[in-house]
């Protein structure tokens, strides 16, 4: 197992190209079981969590080959409607193939999902979808068996609160639900939209997608189709955070301002300029500190959960004292001890935490606890006095393509090294 070893305190200066959306990758891979003909994806970023879900589809009979950024899958047949335990525990997105797999074969046995130690999120609105669809479901010994005798029949679905991947999971299996599905209190992020823009290509009728009503049209099969993933908005605005972290200036390619939403906003007032460019980002810092910001995470347009981590990196340096409100997932802090290892201020009071920022960090040994506070991690270390050791890689290797690779190219002193602890 390897370590990030950090020496902070250099600015960074230069082009660093985003990679394609993980989140959107996974979900329009999980697709491909919805065809028996081939679906080509581009922009597909090469990480852990997407070799795990080639993992797993080809255990379904899905013939995968990845060329450079580009992914051939195929699923001319599903060999295997079973996904078990031992390959679903790794990631919560594994449990997408439930929907597709029943909508195209009337049944699935799936194992109950795991993923990072975030909170408890149930899966009990993908269930009720597809019960809502007039599939049978029943739990065994940590399965989850789902039959739709004579296939999936369209259904109005109210969800209780919004969940992108209860939204994601209904649209894929009702692309094949026998009439029309209205998704009501839907997602609204750009992975949604994402995912609707392939599922089109595909030959599904799809209106609405990134707004709160999503209706979708079944139809009897789907085609082959080639689809290219959008950026990934949560490295965009993680990179775009780390210039406020060093100074300098970074040109952001292949991305696009929109996709930050709030988090934009909150960048610009506490103190980064942000340039949209026509193929990216310029972000620039003009000033010796960022001033302090308060966010509340929220569903998109909103200021997003996935990136609360690295702006409480951020806002341990800034001028003023902010505050931090989670309401996505209950358990996101635990980066918060390890920040303050690195001298950081910050108090937690149920959902908020209090951050009171510091002209300076210093560098220390710290551990990853999950995809995003990793990052966070690595983010306070480039702003840091001295060196810091960043262990627990493999989070970072689930959801940021060659980060040691882009930071170095544009200045930063990382580099991967051995744990021999």
């Amino acid at each position: 197992m390897d370590k990030l070893a950090i020496i902070g305190g250099r600015p960074l200066y230069g082009k660093l190209p985003i990679s394609g959306a993980k989140n959107s990758a996974l979900k329009v891979m999980v697709a491909s079981l919805l065809t028996s003909q081939p679906l080509r994806l581009k922009n597909v970023p090469d990480l852990a969590d997407i070799r795990q879900l080639t993992a797993l589809l080809e255990q379904h009979g899905v013939g995968i080959q990845r060329e450079g950024a580009n992914l051939n899958l195929h699923a001319g047949e599903i060999t295997s409607t079973v996904a078990p335990y031992e390959l679903v525990r790794k990631m919560r997105a594994s449990f997408n193939v439930l929907g597709p797999i029943l909508a195209r074969e009337g049944k699935a046995k799936v194992s109950l999902p795991g993923g990072c130690a975030i909170g408890a999120r149930p899966v009990d609105l993908h269930l009720k979808a597809f019960e809502a669809m007039g599939a049978e479901i029943e739990l065994d010994e940590g399965y989850v068996l789902a039959r739709a005798r004579g296939g999936l029949k369209g259904a109005k679905i109210l969800f209780p609160f919004v969940s992108v991947g209860a939204t994601e999971h209904a649209m894929l299996a009702a692309t094949l639900a026998k009439g029309t599905t209205i998704l009501n209190n839907a997602a609204r992020e750009p992975e949604i939209a994402d995912l609707a823009n392939c599922l089109i290509a595909m030959g599904a009728q799809i209106a609405g997608a990134g707004t709160s009503t999503i209706t979708i049209e079944g139809v009897d099969r789907l085609s082959g189709a080639e689809h290219t993933v959008l950026p990934d908005r949560i490295e965009t605005g993680s990179y775009a955070m780390a210039v406020g972290v060093t100074g300098g200036e970074l040109t952001l390619t292949d991305t696009n301002i929109d996709l930050l939403g709030a988090a934009a906003e909150s960048l610009i007032e506490a103190g980064l300029e942000l340039t949209a460019l026509d193929n990216g980002i310029r972000v620039t810092m003009n000033r010796n500190r960022l001033k302090a910001v308060d966010v509340i995470t929220q569903p998109f347009p909103g200021f997003p959960t996935d990136l609360q981590a690295q702006f409480m990196a951020l806002m341990a340096t800034a001028e003023g004292t902010s505050t931090i409100k989670e309401t996505i997932f209950e358990n996101r802090f635990m980066h918060v001890p390890e920040l303050g290892r690195m001298g950081a201020d910050i108090h937690i009071n149920g959902q908020v935490a209090t951050v009171k920022g510091k002209a300076k960090l210093k560098g220390a040994p710290v551990m990853a606890t999950d995809l995003r506070a990793s990052m966070s991690l690595v983010l306070a270390g480039l702003g840091a006095e001295g060196q810091s050791m960043v262990s627990r890689l493999y989070h970072l290797d689930r959801g940021f393509e060659r980060l040691e690779e882009k930071l170095q190219n544009v200045g930063a002193l990382v580099e991967r090294v051995p744990d021999n602890d």
